[in-house]
């Protein structure tokens, strides 16, 4: 069920899976077991339902069973924008685990169907074809990569898989609900869809990955602190990387952002972010505000690097970025 590239890759690295009980990551579960990939789980209790902590108690117990290690979130209450907050919620918590016991992987068990609504939200509200291509069965971070062997599947294939198996999941009343997004497109469009048209949309999907690696160059994004910055390469190219990195920290672009970024030098996102076009590299830095005054030395700097004025905020509170920035442009 896995491809045999990405289960020799497992079977060599240290993985941690992000697990909730449902039907997907228990499937995902059994089938990294019978494989004989190494792997620990992690599962967030957002104590949203009273089912949750059973599903806390199944995962130790797996966790217990099959000697693997569990580790356990249980977070705050979440009061607006739920979805986007219980990511960042989750992500965070993966990521200090991935950095306390350096783990190779973080696999989760998105499968074709999560891939396909996602597609869809895409395509309705607007997106190119970086965009539409969506999630990759492999992406690498700065220090791990994250794994979606399941790619592949659909939601009828681990289903069966638990079915056959007598493996016990549990339902998520909430996946029912449509007041999410996602459920809307899963409900009246993506799951009819699929089971028509699974192997066409299979094709698509290659089709549209192999188009993206052209369109879009590989890009390494270095950081100092909380600065980052790379290399200029096309404008589309840009826009892709820039997204992609502020999802990494927990902010995603808007719409009018994505279109200012197009045409403007410097850019303030969500007033929290800078990105800003310097020479040949566009940074992205924390969108400070002038609390105090600049000393001369530094005003000369700034204009010495021709550094945007929304920028200069942040690196005089940064010695580091901009004595970095001043080397690398000097």
């Amino acid at each position: 069920m896995i491809k045999q590239s990405t289960k020799e890759l497992l079977q060599t690295s240290k993985n941690l899976l992000a697990f909730s009980a449902g039907v997907d990551s228990s499937a995902l579960f059994f089938i990294l077991k019978e494989l004989k990939i190494p792997f620990d789980i992690a599962i967030v209790d957002y104590a949203l339902r009273d089912q949750s902590k059973e599903e806390v108690l199944y995962a130790k117990e797996l966790a217990d069973r099959y000697e693997k290690k569990c580790f356990v979130k249980e977070a705050e209450e979440i009061t607006k924008n739920f979805e986007a907050t219980a990511r960042a919620i989750r992500y965070t918590f993966f990521e200090e685990l991935i950095k306390k016991h350096n783990y190779d992987n973080l696999l989760t068990a998105h499968h074709l169907g999560d891939r396909f609504e996602w597609f869809l939200m895409q395509f309705c509200k607007g997106a190119g074809c970086a965009e539409l291509s969506g999630m990759q069965e492999i992406e690498e971070y700065e220090e791990y990569r994250l794994v979606r062997p399941l790619l592949d599947l659909d939601k009828n294939d681990l289903l069966a898989y638990l079915q056959n198996n007598a493996i016990h999941y549990f339902e998520d009343a909430s996946n029912n609900d449509e007041k999410y997004k996602r459920n809307y497109f899963r409900h009246h469009h993506t799951q009819a869809l699929l089971e028509r048209y699974k192997s066409g949309i299979k094709k698509s999907f290659e089709y549209i990955d192999k188009d993206k690696s052209i369109l879009i160059q590989k890009q390494e994004i270095k950081t100092i602190n909380k600065l980052a910055l790379f290399l200029q390469k096309s404008s589309r190219s840009d826009i892709y990387h820039i997204d992609k990195y502020l999802k990494s920290i927990g902010h995603i672009i808007t719409k009018d952002e994505r279109e200012l970024l197009e045409k403007e030098k410097s850019v303030v996102i969500g007033r929290k972010y800078i990105v800003s076009r310097l020479k040949d590299h566009i940074l992205i830095a924390p969108y400070y505000t002038k609390t105090k005054s600049f000393t001369k030395t530094f005003k000369e700097k700034m204009r010495e690097l021709k550094v945007d004025p929304k920028l200069r905020p942040y690196l005089a509170e940064d010695e580091e970025a901009l004595l970095f920035l001043s080397r690398l442009f000097s």
